[in-house]
């Protein structure tokens, strides 16, 4: 089995995009599959064509990324012909895009035109995820643009994958066969970061950690994390709980009024920020942390997807306190696996960070349950028996048809 992967952007770039493809696409190689990659316009310059990273064949599109629609159809053009490239070099057997959607659209072109199966994998609504970001308005014009382009390739995709149940969910409100849909969880690639490390005291002395009841987030910095409603829950949980601190490893578009909140808050002491870190260091500071935190904000994005973190923080048997929306409800349950806490609610945060601080007595037993969790549900090595089905019956559908001759074709 070959298959080709359609990436808006990959390594060396560093996101939860990026280390969700290295997992899929590792785990197809140690299956016995074939894989390789071409990423869009938005991976930015780069320097060869072609390039490996991480053991990983990746084909680049040389496009610089222009504003407005006929920039986007710009993009889509030169992306599609990168695909089509990649196409003869490698000869695959299935087109594997990932969302946004407008790498689907490059695919469909390819696609159609050399009779190939095209899969699309939605992690997250584009709409949503821009509304998420805030550089997107709930129910523009652009919005719902979007979300009838990204109907519309649905429908003419051979299958589609989503990461979760809440994205299924819509996709066949929206009149979609849900027979056409499987869903590929986010997962834990524990060959990788299934090992706790020790705690690294001279770390946590130069933290300030030493003593520390730990509150932790590890990620990227966007409005809908929540982490503005974490950073003004300190001073109660401060108060409740002295020797409690917060350690935020990370960045993004939010991290200037983070830490602008920050400086004001009257818990500014217990609060710190790390910055961005290589995801090879990543593990160092899990093992500072008694408890990670994930407060999303209650809105579309959030309901309907997913996160990673979660997963990788029960991967690290930390325990892991949530707030209460669909994404999350999908990974924990609530006194089990972790705690879940009321959304958009600081004094919420404080009560059951200071809850879960104040009581121990259960610590071992939740973090052996999620640990299980993640083994057995969301480990990559089983997560991607997922899609073999779906290859099989659309490569066998495909040799039927005899549509492709695998020939090199324009486009």
């Amino acid at each position: 089995m070959r298959i080709l992967h359609v990436l808006d952007h990959g390594l060396p770039l560093q996101s939860g995009y990026t280390f969700r493809t290295r997992a899929i696409l590792k785990a197809q190689e140690q299956r016995g599959w074939q894989v390789a990659a071409v990423t869009g316009p938005r991976q930015g310059a780069v320097a060869d064509a072609v390039e490996a990273v991480d053991g990983l064949t990746f084909h680049r599109t040389q496009a610089a990324l222009k504003g407005g629609v006929v920039g986007e159809l710009a993009g889509i053009a030169a992306f599609a012909r990168r695909i089509a490239a990649a196409v003869d070099s490698f000869r695959p057997d299935v087109l594997h895009a990932h969302s946004p959607v407008l790498d689907a659209l490059a695919a469909l072109r390819v696609a159609r035109r050399r009779g190939l199966p095209l899969v699309y994998e939605i992690r997250a609504f584009w709409e949503d995820a821009a509304v998420g970001n805030g550089t997107g308005r709930d129910g523009s014009a652009r919005y719902r643009a979007t979300r009838a382009l990204e109907t519309w390739a649905v429908r003419r995709a051979d299958a589609v994958a989503v990461i979760c149940e809440g994205l299924r969910g819509d996709l066949i409100a929206r009149g979609i066969d849900g027979d056409k849909i499987v869903v590929s969880p986010n997962g834990v690639d524990l060959t990788v970061f299934g090992a706790p490390v020790a705690r690294d005291p001279a770390l946590a002395a130069e933290l300030g950690l030493d003593d520390a009841e730990t509150i932790g987030f590890i990620g990227s910095f966007y409005d809908y994390e929540g982490l503005d409603d974490l950073i003004a829950a300190m001073p109660a949980l401060v108060a409740a709980r002295p020797r409690a601190r917060l350690l935020l490893v990370g960045g993004g578009p939010m991290e200037a009024a983070l830490r602008a909140q920050a400086a004001a808050s009257p818990a500014t002491a217990a609060i710190r920020f790390v910055g961005r870190v290589p995801h090879t260091e990543v593990e160092r500071y899990y093992a500072l942390v008694d408890v990670l935190a994930y407060p999303r904000k209650a809105m579309r994005l959030t309901e309907l997807v997913t996160p990673l973190k979660p997963l990788e923080a029960m991967a690290q048997g930390k325990l892991v306190a949530a707030s209460d929306v669909g994404g999350h409800r999908e990974l924990i349950r609530d006194g089990e696996t972790g705690t879940l806490f009321a959304p958009d609610d600081p004094a919420a945060i404080a009560g059951a960070l200071a809850g879960l601080l104040a009581d121990r007595s259960g610590w071992d037993r939740r973090r052996a349950v999620a640990r299980a969790f993640v083994e057995q549900e969301r480990n990559w090595s089983s997560n991607i028996c997922r899609y073999e089905p779906i290859y099989q019956r659309l490569t066998a559908a495909a040799t039927v048809d005899g549509s492709w001759q695998r020939s090199p074709a324009g486009i």
